[in-house]
């Protein structure tokens, strides 16, 4: 089946692309999600505003995405939530919770959509977050949650 990127997809392609994927995979898991939209000559259209809408939000050189890279690196970032016994949360902390608090803590503006998380965060302490900048940077640093 063919269809077109609403947002990035790992290992598939980037918003606005247009690829051949297998139907299931189309139907059952990109298309409920809003990853992705069915391909139709009315598509194309929309693939040009996406495009647009990317260029204005991507980091355009790796130049770019070092330095944002080392910006990152040098920033501590704290979330406090809410908690209860054994350190469990009420919930999870989410990518756009990170990028909120990146932002907070005096660091870059981050598209949360570019904020990868190996596991759901459900537990207080240190966890490793990163972020893919561009397609050959990625800038990793550290999460600490606190209770309240």
């Amino acid at each position: 089946m063919k269809i077109i990127l609403t947002n990035e997809v790992s290992g598939l392609g980037t918003a606005g692309d247009v690829v051949e994927v297998r139907d299931g995979y189309a139907r059952n898991y990109l298309i409920p999600r809003g990853f992705a939209i069915r391909w139709t000559k009315g598509g194309e259209q929309d693939v040009a505003q996406i495009r647009r809408g990317r260029k204005i939000r991507e980091i355009a050189t790796i130049e770019q995405a070092n330095e944002v890279k080392g910006q990152l690196e040098g920033v501590t970032v704290a979330l406090t939530v809410r908690a209860g016994e054994g350190g469990r949360l009420f919930g999870s902390v989410t990518p756009a919770d990170i990028a909120t608090a990146v932002k907070e803590s005096k660091g870059p503006d981050l598209d949360k959509r570019r904020v990868e998380i190996g596991s759901p965060i459900k537990t207080l302490g240190s966890h490793k977050v990163s972020v893919r900048l561009h397609p050959e940077v990625v800038a990793s640093f550290d999460v600490e949650v606190k209770t309240a």
